[in-house]
């Protein structure tokens, strides 16, 4: 009886430990953010300039432009290597991938926002390497 009353406890803790990880791993988490080598070599890459890129809590906020008719049509997303670069703190290598399909001359700018939380690299901050994009974004949680 004992060991069936001990084992059941074990079973709630651990079912209760998992429900609540999953929620902290995918709280508010961008489903336009993707951890993913292959993706990060191989999702398109249309031309686009970032002119500024900063955090504020765990949104990335990304200024750019590019040409186009009016920018509806295009398809972002925020693609991260799966890999993390070890130095104090840890560095992920991370690219704004545009679809760009328009076939006009203007040049169209926008600002974008993605929550990032789903990059975090243990420890309390990470060291983005935004591709096109000169500076280094610290992002603190």
């Amino acid at each position: 009886m004992n060991k069936l009353i001990f084992s059941l406890i074990i079973v709630s803790v651990v079912a209760i430990s998992c429900e609540e990880d999953d929620d902290i791993n995918t709280r508010n988490c961008d489903p336009n953010v993707v951890i993913s080598t292959k993706e990060y070599k191989e999702a398109p890459k249309d031309g686009l300039t970032i002119s500024n890129a900063t955090v504020e809590g765990d949104s990335l906020k990304i200024s750019y432009s590019s040409s186009g008719c009016s920018g509806e049509t295009w398809e972002l997303k925020l693609i991260a290597s799966e890999g993390i670069l070890e130095s104090n703190p840890p560095q992920r290598n991370v690219r704004l991938s545009l679809k760009n399909d328009e076939l006009c001359d203007a040049v169209i700018s926008k600002e974008i926002s993605f929550n990032i939380c789903q990059l975090q690299a243990g420890g309390n901050s990470v060291l983005l390497n935004l591709e096109n994009f000169d500076d280094r974004i610290l992002y603190e949680y």
